[in-house]
């Protein structure tokens, strides 16, 4: 069996359209940044940290934690603490390109194994009745960068360079990669 360190709906979600069954147990980590860390090795500190914390609660099983950022002019983008942040986040992507990171951590009885994954999205001009429409709508305020992909925001990228699960919030591939190395076997994507 498979633990999820995370609510996440559209994590649970990439796993079962890779044939994979979870059971969520998420995570409650601080996600507060260190001062002077580095985007990636910052997502990747709290997927191990989610994962471990989990796997302290379900000895024996693995589970697998995530953590997704955006990243633009060096400034990490995490979820919005409210509509007004969230209308900074998109003004600020807007007409650019940022690029999205997910770390992924699979733990089992203190052994874990991590790896950080990049995107890269480009969005176009998003005019600012979009971003207040979109805003309304609610998707935004649990997603990091303020918008969902696979979502309404979907209509204001232009390209995506890398993986699309990646964007999403969970490399579906490296993950499968990850679960491997415990020996169990997981179907090819």
């Amino acid at each position: 069996m498979l633990i999820l360190a995370s609510a996440s709906p559209r994590r649970r979600e990439l796993l079962a359209a890779a044939g994979i069954v979870c059971h969520v147990d998420a995570a409650d980590v601080d996600e507060t940044a260190h001062v002077g860390e580095l985007p990636a090795a910052y997502a990747e500190r709290l997927a191990r940290a989610k994962a471990s914390r989990v796997a302290e609660r379900h000895p024996g099983l693995r589970v697998l934690g995530a953590d997704t950022i955006v990243v633009i002019d060096d400034e990490m983008l995490g979820k919005p603490v409210d509509a007004a942040d969230a209308r900074r986040m998109l003004r600020r992507l807007s007409g650019r390109t940022h690029e999205v990171l997910t770390a992924v951590a699979v733990a089992r009885d203190g052994e874990i194994y991590s790896v950080v994954e990049k995107s890269a999205v480009e969005m176009r001009m998003i005019a600012d009745d979009e971003i207040d429409g979109y805003i309304a709508t609610g998707e935004p305020m649990d997603k990091a960068g303020a918008y969902g992909i696979q979502g309404g925001a979907g209509a204001f990228v232009c390209r995506v360079s890398g993986d699309f699960d990646t964007i999403v919030g969970l490399p579906v591939k490296v993950a499968l990669h990850l679960l491997k190395r415990y020996g169990e076997p997981y179907p090819e994507r």
